[in-house]
C-alpha cells in the first residue's frame, strides 16, 4: 500500500489514541468516572453521558461514513460543554481534534455542560441546520443499508421497465454492502451535480464487506449492480457511464484505419494510441467499486450454469428457457403507407423510445421497432403491416463487440443473438487455464479477484507461480436487458461478480414519461406502486 492509502488509517488510529489518552481528564472534569476514558467503547458511552446525548448514538458510531460525521458532532459538542462556543472554536475542534482535544484537556477550561435552550429560542438558521443534519444522517443510513431510489435512464429494459420509472431498490434482499468510500457527500453517488468532480474521497477506503441478506439472487430477478467495467471512466458527462474498455477498443480500431484485422496485429500499440487520445481529449480516471455507475438488468444466468444464446433464445445448460413476458427484439416492419404506420404505432401505444429509423420504399414505409412477442403477433395477424422481420445482428460478428472481446474462430462467429456456451464461475469452481478459458476468465481472475496473471513462454503464472488451473473465490452472474437488441449487457462485457451486486429492484413507486423520449410528457398513474416483474 502507498502512503496515501495508509494515511487515513494512520489518522484514524491517531484519533482513537488521542481519545484514549486525553478523554479521561475531560471526563473527570465532567463528573464522570475518569478510567472509563481508557476503555475503548466505554469511553464513548461516558462521553455521550457527559454531553447529554443518548447512549444509542453508540450504534451510529459503527456505521461507516455516518460514524465519521458522528465523531465530528461529538467533538464539537464536547467543546461546547467546555464553553468553546464560538464558530472558530467549533470548527477547530471538529476539524482538527488531533490538536485541539489535547489542548482542551490541558487547558483550564471549565466544564459547563451542554448548551441549555430552555426558555430560549433557537435561531431559524440553527433550527433548520440541526433538522437538515439529522435528516441527512437518517437518510444516509436508510439509503446505504435498507433501500435506495433508482431511475431507469435508458431503454435497455423496455418491455418491463420503462424509461422514467422510479424504482424501489431493496438493499436488504441480497445483503447491504458496507461503504468502501465512507467519506463522501451524503445522498450523491459519484459526482457533484453539474460536473465531473468526485463526491467522495477515494484515498480513505475500506475493504469490501456485505451484511447478511434475506435471500440470494434468483433467475429473472431485476438486479441493480455496480457496472463491472466502470472501474475506469472517460471523464465526460456523456461518456462516463459507458464501457471505457469498449470506447478504448473503438479508438484503437479507428487508429488501425478501421480494420479489426490490423488492430489485432498489435492491439497494445493501438490501445496505447487510443488511450493517449482519450486522455488528451477528455481525461481518464479510475473509480472505486462502490462508486461505479449503477446498472439495472435481469439476472438470467446463475453461478455454475452454462449460458448460450441460439437465434435469440436463451439456453441454460443446453436447454431453452421461457423468457420473461416483457422481452423484446428489434424488427423491421413494412407498412403500405405512412398512415398505416401511424395507426399501428398508436394502436400498440409505442413511443419514440420504441421506434428506430424509418425509410420509404416506393409507396411503402419500413420502420424499425422494438416489439414484444405479443406485439409481433398483433402486427403479423393484422391488416396494417405487410411484413414483420426480426433484425439480423450478424454485422457484429468478428468486431470484438461481444464478450470476451477477443478474436478466435469461435468468438468471431458470436453476435447478440448467437453466442456461447459460457460457464459462469462459482465459488470453488476450478478451470483449466486453456487459451479459451484465459480469454473468458482473465478479467475475473485479475480485476475481480485481484491476482496478477502473466504469460511467459506459453505458460501461465498467477502471482508469480506457474499454474495450469485456477479456482474461483467468487460467484458470478449473467445479466441481460429485456430489450435484447438495445441493451449493453453481459453479452458485451461479461460477468457480474457477487461483490458488484447492489440490490433487488422490487417495485415502481413513480413513473413519468418525457416529451423528448416519448413524444409527450405525462405521469403514468397505472404504473405507480406496481411490482417489478
Amino acid at each position: 500500500m502507498s502512503i496515501t492509502q495508509w494515511l487515513p488509517w494512520i489518522l484514524l488510529f491517531a484519533l482513537l489514541l488521542v481519545h484514549i489518552i486525553f478523554l479521561p481528564k475531560l471526563l473527570k472534569k465532567a463528573g464522570q468516572t475518569s478510567w472509563y476514558g481508557y476503555v475503548p467503547g466505554l469511553n464513548y458511552w461516558a462521553w455521550l453521558k457527559a454531553i447529554g446525548r443518548p447512549w444509542y448514538w453508540l450504534f451510529l458510531l459503527i456505521i461507516p461514513g455516518v460514524n465519521l460525521l458522528m465523531l465530528v458532532i461529538m467533538q464539537v459538542e464536547l467543546g461546547i460543554a467546555y464553553n468553546q462556543r464560538s464558530t472558530a472554536q467549533q470548527w477547530k475542534i471538529g476539524a482538527l481534534p488531533w490538536l485541539f482535544l489535547p489542548l482542551l484537556s490541558m487547558s483550564d477550561a471549565t466544564f459547563v455542560g451542554r448548551r441549555n435552550w430552555e426558555g430560549k429560542k433557537k435561531s431559524v438558521f440553527r433550527d433548520w441546520s440541526e433538522s437538515i443534519l439529522w435528516a441527512l444522517v437518517v437518510a444516509t443510513i436508510v439509503r446505504t443499508f435498507i433501500f435506495e431510489a433508482f431511475t431507469i435512464p435508458t431503454a435497455s429494459m423496455e418491455g418491463s421497465m420503462l424509461v422514467g420509472d422510479y424504482l424501489y431498490v431493496s438493499k436488504t434482499a441480497y445483503g447491504a454492502k458496507v461503504p468502501q468510500t465512507p467519506v463522501s457527500i451524503p445522498l450523491i453517488h459519484n459526482v457533484i451535480p453539474g460536473g465531473m468532480t468526485p463526491s467522495y474521497l477515494e484515498w480513505f477506503a475500506l475493504p469490501f464487506n456485505r451484511l447478511p441478506g434475506i435471500r440470494s439472487v434468483e433467475r429473472y430477478d431485476a438486479v441493480v449492480f455496480n457496472f463491472p467495467h466502470g472501474d475506469t471512466i472517460v471523464v465526460d458527462q456523456n461518456l462516463s457511464g459507458h464501457d471505457y474498455y469498449s470506447i478504448l477498443r473503438r479508438e484503437g480500431i479507428a487508429n488501425a484505419q478501421g480494420s479489426v484485422e490490423t488492430y489485432l496485429e498489435n492491439p497494445a500499440r493501438y490501445d496505447a494510441l487510443g488511450r493517449s487520445q482519450l486522455e488528451k481529449r477528455y481525461g481518464i480516471k479510475g473509480r472505486p467499486l462502490d462508486k461505479t455507475e449503477n446498472y439495472v438488468k435481469r439476472c438470467v444466468g446463475l453461478p455454475g450454469e452454462t449460458v448460450s444464446v441460439v437465434d435469440g433464445v436463451l439456453q441454460i445448460n443446453g436447454e431453452a428457457i421461457e423468457p420473461p413476458a416483457g422481452v423484446q427484439f428489434e424488427y423491421t416492419v413494412t407498412f403500405k403507407s405512412q398512415l398505416d404506420a401511424r395507426r399501428a404505432i398508436a394502436g400498440l401505444n409505442l413511443t419514440n423510445v420504441d421506434l428506430g429509423p424509418a425509410k420509404m420504399n416506393g409507396d411503402a414505409i419500413e420502420v424499425v421497432m422494438a416489439l414484444t412477442s405479443s406485439e409481433v403477433e398483433l402486427l403479423s395477424n393484422g391488416e396494417l403491416a405487410k411484413s414483420v422481420e426480426r433484425k439480423n445482428m450478424s454485422q457484429h460478428r468478428g468486431s470484438l463487440y461481444l464478450f470476451p472481446n477477443a478474436s478466435s474462430p469461435e468468438f468471431d462467429l458470436w453476435d447478440p443473438d448467437n453466442l456461447g456456451p459460457i460457464t459462469l464461475p462459482h465459488q470453488g469452481m476450478t478451470v483449466d487455464l486453456t487459451e479459451r478459458n484465459l480469454a473468458l476468465y482473465r478479467r475475473a481472475i485479475t480485476t475481480y479477484e485481484g491476482h496478477r496473471l502473466e504469460m511467459r513462454e506459453g505458460k501461465v503464472f498467477i502471482d508469480g507461480v506457474m499454474r495450469e488451473s485456477y479456482t474461483f473465490a467468487l460467484d458470478y452472474y449473467w445479466m441481460m436487458g429485456d430489450n435484447r437488441h438495445r441493451s449493453a449487457d453481459s453479452r458485451m462485457w461479461g460477468f457480474v461478480p457477487q461483490t458488484h451486486v447492489v440490490g433487488h429492484a422490487s417495485f415502481i413507486w413513480f413513473s413519468k414519461q418525457n416529451e423528448a423520449q416519448h413524444g409527450e410528457s405525462k405521469i403514468r398513474w397505472d404504473r405507480m406502486f406496481r411490482s417489478v416483474q
